[in-house]
């Protein structure tokens, strides 16, 4: 079984407007996730370092970054981000440009974990349901050109508050959705704006949203998570 979870963690700014990593590290220890993918991992303005100071992430948890080396003190692109367990392989990267009013993008990992190969994309796709959809269909097409074909974990927050339409019904002519409830408002959730996606490869065991306390706070997002593995 292979652990995936999705999170956007707002910059680790919580509910109560601090910014507070430390929670962020914990809500990540508490998923205990393979893989994760970030979104809104970095700092807005300025340098735009990463909102995870990197020692406290190496110094108090088992994760460490896909190095995608886009901007020194980054841990990702255009605040997407996909951490690892330390155990877990990473054998490619890369990043994917996607259309859009604003810089926005999505990051790819080929990975080995307990000895299967997967490829996972992270993305933080655009409020505007126009934009979505072109989104969507550059990182499909993106998928599709790529070499090799390993079976394949897409999640992020889609932005896309419609139950089946929009960007879903572009990710569903190729992918299964993973059920995992609604994750934002962290405090009272009401919608299902983040999403796991896998290829016909692999199954889905169990998924959800995870509600801890410390998950209620460090960020206005709930993160999502699947059990998955080979079909």
């Amino acid at each position: 079984m292979i652990r995936v979870a999705s999170y956007n963690m707002r910059k680790a700014i919580g509910t109560d407007r601090r910014r507070r990593p430390e929670r962020i590290i914990e809500v990540l220890n508490e998923l205990d996730a393979d893989v994760i993918a970030l979104q809104e991992a970095d700092r807005r303005f300025g340098a735009r370092l990463s909102a995870i100071p990197v020692a406290m992430l190496e110094q108090h948890s088992d994760y460490k970054a896909v190095p995608f080396e886009a901007r020194a003190g980054s841990i990702g692109w255009h605040g997407n981000a996909i951490l690892v367990k330390r155990h877990v392989d990473i054998s490619g990267h890369a990043m994917i440009g996607l259309p859009s009013l604003e810089p926005r993008g999505a990051v790819l990992a080929d990975l080995k974990v307990h000895g299967e190969e997967m490829r996972v994309v992270g993305m933080h796709l655009d409020l505007s349901g126009l934009w979505r959809r072109r989104q969507a269909l550059a990182v499909l097409a993106h998928l599709a050109e790529r070499d090799g074909d390993p079976p394949a974990v897409l999640m992020g927050d889609l932005n896309e508050w419609s139950a089946r339409g929009g960007c879903l019904k572009d990710f569903g002519c190729e992918l299964r959705f993973a059920e995992c409830g609604r994750s934002f408002h962290s405090r009272r959730p009401m919608a299902a704006l983040d999403r796991i996606m896998v290829s016909s490869r692999l199954d889905i065991l169990e998924s959800g949203a995870h509600m801890s306390a410390t998950a209620r706070r460090a960020s206005d997002h709930l993160p999502i998570w699947a059990d998955i593995k080979p079909a």
